[in-house]
Parts: structure tokens; C-alpha cells; sequence
């Protein structure tokens, strides 16, 4: 019996010494974003993307990769669902379009599964996301998905195996496809599962705070029938499947280490086993890692922490799941973790297929489980995955306890060792993917996709969104040593100098002239705000460029716009100490024929924003040299009043 528990306890040290947290910036994340930013696209219609599965939900980085592919759920602008007879929101986030079209929430047959009722359209009345509500005529909506392997579409990466990558991406296949699944966002968290956030938990898994959060993120509404639904030719356009992705990724990231750990050894061991890709007489597979999922997310709630770190035997631990795994089978019955009453088995018969694999995970014992670990996972590890041939080589005779903890004592050391090349490594090649990505966009990436690599750059690490600002520049200074800057890059130049996170009311401006100004007020902003630098006279000549294209602008309130360009103009040579060229931009404004109500405007900042009050002094000095010229003083007393400036 001793014997048996030194190989559990070899493997256990294996898998807690082994699995590292996951580094800030690793392949998969890149993955993520090459091809989440080749979803995200500049049109009215913005496609929302996000980030799930195993990507998202591990925090830890095994030797063997736990990312098989990128899944990304991906939510349209202007789609909102929300519960039945929930009312209609008044107010939406910034990633939501002018105009949403809202979709209600009822129940269908099969618990988990819902209809969608087209019920509202929101019109979006101001600049801070207030909308107008208007009742729609309601009716079913329907979708056309009805593949029977699921709702995600699945696409091999359009920059799969670029040498530079190939060469440091150590077991992961995550670079390899793709799984898009198409949804509809709900901002509020289901009426079907309205007992989740209150239900009684006797060891405080999870807490009050991630409970909130996740009640907080809502749920989603994906493309899908039930199993037994999609042989009808109307439910299987209308059914939908309630998707609880956010609420997973928060729950699977607040676990402990060892339970990442665990759900790792066990997705790997019923993967290697093939008990995953088992089909039942209809071809429908019998189990899936959602399956393993749910097993673990009952056991943190139902388990209390001594359960899991008092002997700290991960061994021992996945054995007695997977027993649990095969009462569920025996009784046909998996429990939904977020939703009473559903049975993730229900279409499942009891066949004598069902029946034999779970005799099969219930014969499962510690001893053979962490001689399975040993020769399918930790030899793997040394052999396909351990750059010192010498540790490899220790793996020719494990016969002896003694022989195997040294083998993958060396194995363990070697990982550590290298953890610190494999750090400068990734930061080489996430340079060289930047520099892919905009070759592989021939012109521009666009401004949305631009914003989007910006802004999940700097969440990976800073001085990745600072470089991939960096290259766009000299990428625009290339293409424009031989043709005029287009106004889309000048739009992206502008954008990431001021690192704004929301330019969806920008984009959706209905004149380029107005999107001129409003990026210029922005950027003189920033200019007042700080310090003569480089990055600042980069601002400058942004400006300008804006500034200048508003003036070029050909819309039916021209002058108005003509009038506030030259304005923008004045104050921005004014704050560079260009007084000339403010006065110059100040005659010009008086020599126009305006309606008094744009002046008035003006001065009281309406139209322009309060950027400081010296600025805002060149602002009553303009009119007030157009009050000055319309009096008719004479010459001398004006040129002394224009030397003011």
C-alpha cells in the first residue's frame, strides 16, 4: 500500500511543481488577439468580442498545453436580449450601437433552453448612452443555425504556423482553429437561474463578492437547439441555449491552484483515454469537457477547502471525481450547476454502452491512475517538451521508485530553469506577430481593430500597447513618404495618442467634418494638459491635419463648421506660441457672415469644450477683434489690440 502512494505522491509533486501561473504574456493570449481582432471589423455593426474557454478560464501553464483552440463569443451592437418582462433598459454601455434591438427571454421545453420575442427597439437620444425606448410588434426570432455539433464555427487560423511563431510555441495547439460562437448579450442575470446567487453554501464557495460579479456580467443567449429538438423544422430555428461563459471564466479563476490542477489532469487523462469522443447510437457524443466542468464546480461548492490541500494528493483527488463522474452516468443524470431542475443527461439512454464506461471510471484506482500519469503525461513532458536530452534520457529506466523520482526530479528543475529564457522569448515573438499583423493588413488594420490590439495589449503588458503604437506610426510614415495620410489612419494616429477606449460616438458621427473637430478638441486637450515632448508635437500636427480637413468639409452647415475650425486653429497656434498664426485664423473668423447664435455658442463653450481659461481668453479675444472690426476702429488701434495676443 506504501508503494502504491510513493507514485501518487511522485506525480503530485509533479503536477504542483510544474504547472506554473501563467505568465502576463503567452502565446495563447496573443492567439486570442489575432484572431479576435480579425472578428472585430470598422462598420456601424461592431462585432463585440470575447475571450472563452480555456483560454480565459486558466490561470495556471502546465507543461502540456490545456488550450486545445481560441474560443470567442462574439455579440452584435445593436442586439440586446433581456428576462421576460424585464423592462427595457434607458441606459446602455458604450460598446452598444445608436440603435439596439432588444429580444426578451422565455422559457422553452427543455430547461436551459429559451426563445427569444423581438419586443423593443432603443434610440439612442445623447452623448452619455441614454436611449428611447419604442415597443416593437412581437414575434419569435429566429436564427438559421442547425449543425448538429453545436453553435461555434470553427475556421483554421489565417496566420497559423508563421515560422517565427512555430519555433517557441512549446505544446500548444491554440494557434491551429478556431471556435466562433454567435450570441446575444443579456445585461441581467436569467430569471431560470434566479435561485443560484441565494442558495444556501456550507463552505463559502464562491464568496458574496464573486457571486455579485457574477450576477453582474449577465449571461448570453447562443444559436442552438436542444438534441431532441433539432428534427423540428421550428424549434430548431427558434431554440436557444443559455450560455453561463462569464460566469465560468470569474467562477474557474477564483479557484485554488490545486483545483485548476485537478480539472487539468482530468480533462487531459479522459482526452488521452478517448472517453470524450465516445458517441452514442444518434452520434452524439455521450460525455465533453463541459461535463468535467460541471463535475468541478460542484465539488468546490460542495467540498470544503480541507478537502483539497490537507494531503494535497491531486491523484487521489481526481480518482474520487471520477467516481462521482460515474454514479452520474449510472444514473443518467448530470446536474446544470446554474439551473435547477436540468439535467445535462436528459437525452442520454441507458445503454449498455453508458453503463460500461461508467463501470470504467468507477474501476479507476490511485495506483493505476499515477502510473497512467507517469507514462501518458510526464514521460510526454520529457520527451516532446524538455529541451535537455539529458533529462530525457533518465526516462529510459523509471523501474525503481528511486529512478523515477530522480527523473522527474531533473524534469521539474529543468521547467524552472528555463522559465526565464522562455519570458524573453515570448516578448521577442509578440514583437514580431505586431509587426505581421500590419503587413498582413496590406493599408491599415482600421481604427476599431487598431483600438481593440491597443487596449487588450495594454492589459497583457504596457509596453506591448506602447510598440504596437509605435509601428503603427513608422507603418504610417512608410506609406506616407509616397501618398497623402488617408483619413482612416489619420483617425487611428489621432486615437491611440489620446489611448481612448470609447470613439464609438466618434465613429458613428454622422458628418467627417464633426468627427474632425471632436478628435481635435481631444487632442488639444491633451496638448494643454502637458509638457512640450515628442509624443506632444506628434499631437500638434494631429490636430492640424484634423483641423484642416474640417475646413475642406463639404456639409450643409459649412460655415458653422468653417467658422469653429479656425477658431480650433487660433486657440492651438496660440498655446504653441504661434501668436501670428492665431491672429491670422482670428481675421479670418471676423471676415465671415455668421448667425450671432454660433458666436454666442462659441463663447459660452458649447460647441468647444473648456480646455483652460488662457485658452478659453483667445475665444473672447476672437470675438471680441470681430466686435472690434465691426465698430470700424481705426487700424492702428486694431493692430495694437491683434499684438495682445
Amino acid at each position: 500500500m506504501e508503494d502504491n502512494k510513493v507514485v501518487a505522491k511522485i506525480v503530485s509533486d509533479f503536477f504542483l511543481n510544474t504547472c506554473l501561473l501563467r505568465r502576463r504574456l503567452n502565446m495563447d493570449d496573443v492567439a486570442v488577439l489575432m484572431n479576435s481582432s480579425d472578428i472585430v471589423n470598422s462598420g456601424e455593426a461592431d462585432v463585440i468580442p470575447l475571450s472563452t474557454g480555456s483560454i480565459a478560464e486558466f490561470y495556471i501553464e502546465p507543461m502540456l498545453s490545456c488550450i486545445g483552440d481560441v474560443d470567442i463569443m462574439i455579440h452584435l451592437s445593436f442586439q440586446l436580449a433581456i428576462p421576460q418582462e424585464h423592462p427595457p433598459p434607458t441606459q446602455l454601455p458604450d460598446e452598444f450601437h445608436g440603435y439596439v434591438h432588444v429580444y426578451e427571454i422565455t422559457d422553452s421545453e427543455a430547461p436551459g433552453y429559451v426563445y427569444l420575442v423581438s419586443s423593443y427597439l432603443l434610440t439612442e437620444i445623447t452623448d452619455d448612452g441614454k436611449y428611447n425606448v419604442m415597443q416593437c410588434p412581437r414575434q419569435y426570432w429566429a436564427h438559421d443555425f442547425t449543425e448538429n455539433q453545436g453553435p461555434a464555427i470553427v475556421r483554421k487560423n489565417p496566420f497559423q504556423n508563421p515560422s517565427f511563431i512555430r519555433g517557441l510555441f512549446y505544446g500548444s495547439g491554440s494557434m491551429l482553429s478556431l471556435d466562433k460562437v454567435l450570441c446575444i448579450h443579456c445585461l441581467s442575470w436569467p430569471l431560470q437561474a434566479a435561485d443560484w446567487p441565494t442558495r444556501h453554501r456550507n463552505y463559502g464557495w464562491p464568496d458574496s463578492a464573486t457571486v455579485d460579479h457574477v450576477v453582474s456580467n449577465g449571461c448570453d443567449v447562443v444559436e442552438v437547439a436542444h438534441r431532441l429538438c433539432r428534427q423540428d423544422e421550428w424549434l430548431s430555428n427558434h431554440q436557444y441555449r443559455l450560455s453561463f461563459s462569464r460566469a465560468e471564466i470569474t467562477l474557474l479563476n477564483s479557484w485554488m491552484k490545486v483545483q485548476q490542477i485537478v480539472y487539468h489532469m482530468l480533462r487531459a487523462f479522459m482526452k488521452t483515454e478517448g472517453l470524450t469522443d465516445i458517441r452514442d447510437t444518434s452520434g452524439s457524443k455521450i460525455l465533453s469537457n463541459y461535463n468535467i466542468k460541471t463535475l468541478m464546480l460542484w465539488a468546490c461548492e460542495m467540498k470544503g477547502r480541507s478537502w483539497w490541500i490537507d494531503d494535497l494528493n491531486v491523484v487521489g483527488i481526481c480518482v474520487k471525481l471520477l467516481h462521482i463522474l460515474a454514479d452520474w452516468l449510472t444514473d443518467t443524470r448530470c446536474p446544470h450547476y446554474f439551473i435547477n431542475n436540468c439535467n445535462l443527461f436528459d437525452s442520454l439512454e441507458k445503454s449498455q454502452l453508458v453503463q460500461n464506461m461508467a463501470y470504467r471510471l468507477q474501476s479507476i484506482t490511485e495506483a493505476w491512475l499515477a502510473e497512467w500519469f507517469v507514462n501518458n503525461y510526464i514521460r510526454k513532458c520529457a520527451l516532446d517538451h524538455c529541451r535537455d536530452s539529458r533529462v530525457s534520457r533518465l526516462f529510459d529506466d523509471i523501474s525503481t521508485h528511486v529512478k523515477l523520482q530522480n527523473a522527474v526530479s531533473a524534469l521539474v528543475n529543468s521547467r524552472l530553469d528555463f522559465s526565464v529564457v522562455d519570458d524573453w522569448s515570448l516578448f521577442a515573438t509578440a514583437h514580431g506577430i505586431i509587426h505581421f499583423f500590419q503587413r498582413f493588413h496590406h493599408v491599415y488594420p482600421g481604427l476599431q481593430t487598431s483600438l481593440y490590439l491597443k487596449r487588450e495589449l495594454s492589459k497583457i503588458d504596457e509596453a506591448l500597447s506602447v510598440y504596437f503604437t509605435a509601428v503603427t506610426f513608422l507603418h504610417a510614415a512608410f506609406k506616407t513618404n509616397r501618398n497623402p495620410l488617408p483619413d482612416e489612419m489619420l483617425d487611428i494616429l489621432s486615437t491611440l495618442c489620446l489611448q481612448s477606449n470609447n470613439v464609438r460616438r466618434c465613429l458613428n458621427a454622422r458628418h467627417s467634418s464633426v468627427l474632425s473637430l471632436v478628435q481635435a478638441t481631444k487632442l488639444m486637450k491633451v496638448i494643454a494638459n502637458n509638457s512640450h515632448s515628442t509624443v506632444q508635437l506628434i499631437e500638434i500636427e494631429l490636430s492640424k491635419a484634423y483641423l484642416y480637413r474640417a475646413l475642406r468639409c463639404k456639409d450643409s452647415d459649412r460655415d458653422s463648421i468653417y467658422y469653429l475650425a479656425n477658431v480650433y486653429l487660433a486657440v492651438l497656434y496660440y498655446t504653441t506660441g504661434q501668436f501670428q498664426k492665431a491672429i491670422d485664423h482670428c481675421t479670418v473668423v471676423t471676415r465671415l457672415r455668421i448667425h450671432p447664435q454660433c458666436s454666442s455658442h462659441v463663447v459660452q463653450g458649447e460647441l468647444l469644450p473648456k480646455i483652460d481659461d488662457d485658452i478659453d481668453s483667445v475665444l473672447g479675444l476672437a470675438v471680441f477683434y470681430q466686435y472690434v472690426r465691426t465698430a470700424a476702429i481705426k487700424s492702428t488701434t486694431t493692430n495694437t489690440i491683434c499684438q495682445c495676443l
